[in-house]
């Protein structure tokens, strides 16, 4: 429903062919994320799956709306901060009558604090 890259300011951005690897390395996490939630009653779920050196973690949603973040660097607590500020987030908007759920999000005010989040938990 919404993908975001966050690179931080001395790390160059990714090349357009990584992007379609990223990808597949998450949709691939998907099954071990489902696997996951019916054995946990926590909504994150920590580190899922590690491919070559990416990690994906997950965060499962009461509604069942999975968030994944695949990233290069171990921070579990930045990851989890950012995931439960995410979750508000969601729910947040999701709560707006003009949004269709599980539509993708195209909301500029979503997206703004994807980035501030993204840059307070994940890249500092």
């Amino acid at each position: 429903m919404f993908e975001m890259e966050f690179t931080p300011a001395n790390k160059e951005p990714k090349k357009e062919d990584h992007r379609h690897l990223n990808q597949f390395i998450a949709h691939a996490a998907l099954d071990l994320v489902d696997e996951s939630m019916w054995t946990t009653g926590n909504m994150y779920l920590r580190l899922v799956d590690k491919f070559n050196e990416w990690y994906v973690s997950a965060f499962v949603t009461a509604g069942r709306i999975r968030l994944i973040c695949l990233h290069d660097v171990k921070n579990d607590d930045g990851i989890k901060n950012f995931f439960m500020e995410m979750y508000e987030t969601y729910i947040k908007h999701s709560m707006n009558p003009f949004y269709t759920p599980n539509s993708p999000i195209k909301s500029p005010a979503f997206e703004k604090k994807a980035h501030f989040y993204g840059r307070k938990y994940l890249t500092g």
